[in-house]
């Protein structure tokens, strides 16, 4: 059978009007031939009734201090909800649906409550379930670990559990569906003119998910790649077809000027601290750099943005983690040299590997705009430069503008 997975996250299942997008897309692909398993988000967003982050008001209201596997038998209600609501729409319409929970659909997970990992998919009951329904809903965010508990894989879990589906069913495409057109050059709320892009390969989005786009979550594509799954990220609320996300021989009929870019979007994270700890710090330097990144991870501190020099080393977290990074740094007798409100700007593209003058058209777009550049590193990807927090909006029109990115 040909199977499609199409997800839905909150905001298209939040008002009726939404709704009947989501029909019309699932009315639209039985048509193509498709038998579809279709995953689900809780509805909406913080604020409106059952979505994840009201639930978790709702604990914090309580006290908040129920514990994580107890939480994890409360978020993954959100989608039940949805899952079921769902599903008698779908009757309504004389479309034939069952509903299944990410357990039920075979997730196992491990016990890490609220960030589980996904140990393989046993997708029995999904398969059997496809041979006698239209479309089989599943239960995303969710799984079960080798108790029978309920587990939640984190933000962005939906997406992962969509992607880790197509994959296992051997589905012929992954559709996400969002309350965006697709996946864009930049953040559109910042650059006006942002655009669509129509093919983006894997390495660039997982790339972009990284550094601060949120359209699709890192760990989906992850799983896409290694599996060789195309996905497309759509709107809800538009036929288009969105951005394909595939390795570049899977793009067909694309013109030439269409891949053979060097930069394909410009993302960003703010909120960020950089920390300098110089060579000359504390009393035990020849085990500096050992000292500074063991105890930050001692601490659950995440550090990004490194720099290790025999001189010293120089890294980022984020700024509601910089108070405690400096209080441990303190304690180990060392004088960190610290920054607050800082923004990681990143260039990404698939092209920019052995590309000369890549670094230099972002000095020079910088440069124009009296932007400093307080740190950089590279990758085969991505050029990422560390900017003072005020100055990250010039610094994204600047450099989407210097690549002609709205072209």
């Amino acid at each position: 059978m040909r199977i499609l997975v199409q997800k839905f996250g909150g905001t298209s299942l939040s008002t009726p009007e939404a709704r009947d997008y989501v029909i019309s897309h699932i009315r639209r692909e039985l048509a193509n031939g498709f038998r579809l398993v279709v995953v689900v988000s809780a509805m909406g967003r913080k604020g409106d009734p059952y979505a994840t982050d009201t639930l978790l008001d709702l604990i914090a209201g309580a006290g908040g201090s129920l514990e994580p596997r107890e939480q994890d038998l409360l978020l993954a209600c959100g989608e039940m909800i949805s899952a079921s609501m769902l599903s008698s729409l779908l009757n309504r319409e004389n479309i034939s649906s069952s509903v299944l929970t990410g357990a039920q659909a075979g997730f196992r997970t491990d016990s890490h409550y609220g960030n589980a990992r996904i140990l393989e998919i046993v997708p029995t009951r999904v398969l059997e379930q496809l041979e006698q329904k239209d479309v089989v809903i599943v239960t995303g965010f969710q799984g079960q670990n080798q108790i029978g508990d309920f587990t939640t894989l984190g933000r962005g879990g939906s997406d992962t559990s969509a992607t880790a589906l197509g994959a296992t069913l051997h589905a012929e495409m992954v559709d996400i569906y969002t309350d965006v057109n697709g996946i864009l050059t930049a953040d559109p709320r910042i650059v006006e003119d942002a655009r669509q892009l129509d093919y983006v390969s894997y390495a660039e989005i997982c790339n972009m998910a990284h550094q601060g786009a949120k359209v699709i979550h890192p760990r989906a594509v992850e799983i896409a790649m290694q599996s060789g799954i195309p996905v497309r990220v759509r709107s809800t609320f538009s036929e288009s077809e969105g951005t394909l996300v595939a390795n570049p021989e899977g793009f067909k009929d694309v013109q030439l000027g269409i891949l053979d870019r060097y930069v394909t979007g410009i993302a960003y994270v703010n909120n960020v601290t950089q920390i300098k700890v110089d060579a000359s710090s504390g009393n035990n330097k020849e085990y500096l750099q050992l000292q500074v990144f063991k105890t930050m991870a001692e601490n659950s501190i995440s550090v990004d943005f490194i720099n290790v020099t025999p001189s010293g080393v120089v890294y980022t977290v984020f700024d509601h983690d910089s108070d405690k990074a400096v209080h441990v740094l303190e304690q180990l007798d060392l004088r960190p040299d610290v920054l607050t409100g800082c923004a990681k700007v990143s260039v990404i593209g698939g092209g920019i590997n052995g590309v000369p003058g890549i670094m230099a058209k972002i000095v020079e777009a910088l440069t124009e705009q009296n932007v400093q550049i307080l740190q950089s590193a590279d990758s085969n990807t991505t050029i990422w430069v560390l900017v003072n927090q005020d100055d990250m909006v010039a610094a994204l029109r600047a450099l989407h503008t210097k690549f002609e990115l709205g072209r």
